[in-house]
């Protein structure tokens, strides 16, 4: 099977410019797609949730997935190459368009691989480098790092608005999960806010 996978991020923008790309392609070496998979989903969202990600369940040794480019694949570079890797286990063929590409399981690809994977450790490391001096920095600033220490203000928490209902409620025998219900919130969001408001009549007297 010879696959041709389009993905675009919003609604906003148009697939027919990689099906050209892609169908230009087969015209040229002579080959036919089976079948398109099409979708408009952000490439951060997790691959289970993208079509794309149903697509790689079912591929089989001797399959053909055929892209525009290679940012189509995935988020960033350690996405791809988790893809890559993927179907080079399965025997299946990727070939990217404008890039050239046509990795499979012969040696090529996996120099090409290599390529990737020590591109995207080194990305990796720059990241996690950047990230470290940026605290650092900031920290040498005087800015403190973390969560603010400290309760929030209660009057800032979602039930205060509603506090007396909530205690009458509450002094009427209801159930922290009963009144999440009927307000439309976690149980645990009601169980914290009864706490704070024990906490701040306990402080007043």
């Amino acid at each position: 099977m010879i696959y041709g996978y389009i993905r675009v991020s919003t609604d906003k923008q148009t697939v027919k410019n990689q099906k050209f790309e892609i169908s230009g392609y087969c015209d040229k070496f002579g080959l036919e797609i089976n079948k398109w998979v099409s979708e408009t989903i952000s490439a951060s969202k997790k691959l289970s949730d993208r079509k794309f990600g149903r697509l790689m369940k079912h591929l089989k040794k001797g399959d053909v997935v055929i892209v525009s480019e290679i940012s189509r694949l995935g988020r960033n570079l350690l996405q791809v190459m988790s893809i890559l890797n993927e179907c080079m286990e399965k025997d299946v063929m990727v070939i990217t368009v404008k890039e050239g590409y046509e990795l499979g399981n012969n040696i090529n690809s996996k120099v090409l691989a290599f390529a990737f994977g020590l591109s995207a450790e080194i990305e990796r490391n720059l990241i996690s480098q950047r990230t470290k001096e940026a605290l650092a920095r900031k920290k040498a600033e005087g800015v403190v790092l973390g969560r603010p220490k400290g309760s929030s203000n209660i009057t800032s928490l979602k039930l205060y608005r509603i506090k007396d209902k909530v205690i009458l409620l509450r002094e009427n025998g209801w159930s922290y999960s009963k009144i999440a219900r009927k307000y439309h919130v976690n149980r645990i969001t009601v169980a914290n806010f009864i706490d704070r408001i024990n906490e701040e009549a306990s402080n007043c007297k």
